[in-house]
């Protein structure tokens, strides 16, 4: 036979469940905003060198300014997108 929950007991299993669902959304944002740092001094690191590159081919091309560094920094970014979305998609499909 069950035995009934009293108000009391009902509110401090909420409570408890409540409280193991905010640990877990902590988490997961503490460990967003951690790999998202480090995204950003991965990124700061890449800067100088892409940088360095873009400026040679800026020099041999008779476009000069930020037109060529725009376009090779834009495609760059565009391929990181896409491969980060398809990567990230297929962990999603794993976990339905």
């Amino acid at each position: 036979m069950e035995k009934k929950l009293t108000k009391k007991e009902r509110l401090k299993l909420k409570a408890k469940v409540a409280a193991k669902k905010l640990k877990l959304e902590l988490k997961k944002s503490i460990s967003t905003a951690i790999a998202a740092a480090f995204g950003f001094l991965i990124a700061l690191s890449w800067k100088d060198v892409i940088t360095g590159y873009v400026s040679k081919i800026e020099n041999l091309s008779p476009l000069k300014g930020g037109l060529i560094s725009a376009i090779i920094i834009t495609v760059i970014s565009v391929i990181g997108i896409l491969i980060v979305t398809k990567i990230f998609s297929i962990n999603e499909k794993d976990e339905i």
